[in-house]
């Protein structure tokens, strides 16, 4: 195996941050936001692994650079959101640069500890998409999330009082909305057309299902790394068009080709079980039976 040549840097503090972006201490030890035309330019000279121990939403604009979103570049001239969770790895490039112009916004877990936020938090799933999966904010769009940013910078700013965590809290749990909205309008305006990109995922499934050789059934991870998207995304990208999760989707279309091969073909259960990938043919008639209401013998049955 390779030795992974890669420095990793921990950010354990908001403070820890502000020195390596050469900034003065935070106004707060579990929450700051800091615009990017405030941050000397850093040309990063070799690629390091980071990872932070605490929620970083971003707002990058006028980004030297592309992103690549699917199959399509996008100039970082739009508003470009990314979302990072408290010790999700992200990999800086050699050469790469800081944008120009937007804000950076750092949240300690225990900031919104004793909030709803805390959990609901914890639901968006954009916190775990890769980072080529970001959100391309419409002009519309980017005008909207600058009036949270600079709501959120105003009140950080301010002297705190009794009511500043709540209000800056309030703002952030209106930020995360809005993304969400804006990231349900991605999935249907951003990516490839729909039956292409359903296309795709069905042939990447028919070749796994027909390759007899390949052990064990098909995984989400799997599936995601052949159509170079997150787990995550692709599944919440297959939730958005046809109400399925990518692991019910998978398992909606291994019942499908059961089927055909409990139509077509003489083999026993037990055959079709390992043939699909099943380690137990009791699991593979469990799963037809919650899919169909039938065993697989009185689904071939009723064909005869």
């Amino acid at each position: 195996m390779a030795k992974d040549n890669l420095q990793t840097i921990e950010v354990k503090s908001i403070a820890q941050s502000n020195q390596l972006l050469g900034l003065g201490k935070p106004k707060h030890p579990l929450f700051s936001i800091v615009k990017f035309e405030d941050i000397a330019q850093i040309i990063n000279g070799r690629r390091v692994r980071l990872f932070f121990n605490y929620y970083q939403i971003v707002l990058k604009i006028d980004c030297p650079g592309k992103l690549q979103y699917g199959q399509t570049s996008y100039d970082f001239d739009e508003g470009v959101m990314s979302f990072f969770a408290p010790r999700q790895v992200n990999i800086l490039d050699e050469g790469e640069v800081l944008a120009k112009s937007g804000w950076l916004l750092n949240i300690h877990p225990d900031f919104l500890r004793a909030h709803p936020l805390g959990q609901k938090i914890k639901n968006y799933g954009f916190f775990e998409y890769a980072v080529n999966e970001a959100l391309i904010l419409s002009e519309e769009e980017e005008e909207s999330i600058r009036r949270i940013f600079e709501q959120i910078e105003k009140e950080y700013n301010l002297p705190i009082d009794n009511f500043s965590q709540d209000v800056v809290i309030s703002n952030i749990d209106l930020l995360l909305t809005y993304c969400n909205r804006y990231y349900n309008r991605q999935f249907i305006t951003r990516k490839p057309k729909n039956s292409e990109f359903l296309d795709k995922i069905e042939k990447i499934l028919i070749e796994r299902f027909e390759n007899t050789s390949e052990k064990g059934l098909p995984m989400v991870n799997s599936l995601a790394s052949q159509m170079n998207l997150s787990p995550k995304y692709l599944s919440d990208c297959l939730k958005q068009l046809t109400g399925r999760t990518a692991q019910q989707y998978i398992h909606d279309k291994l019942i499908d080709h059961a089927k055909d091969i409990l139509t077509s073909t003489k083999l026993s259960v037990s055959e079709i079980a390992y043939r699909l990938g099943f380690e137990y043919p009791q699991s593979f008639s469990n799963l037809f039976k919650s899919k169909t209401s039938k065993t697989p013998l009185e689904y071939r049955q009723s064909f005869n």
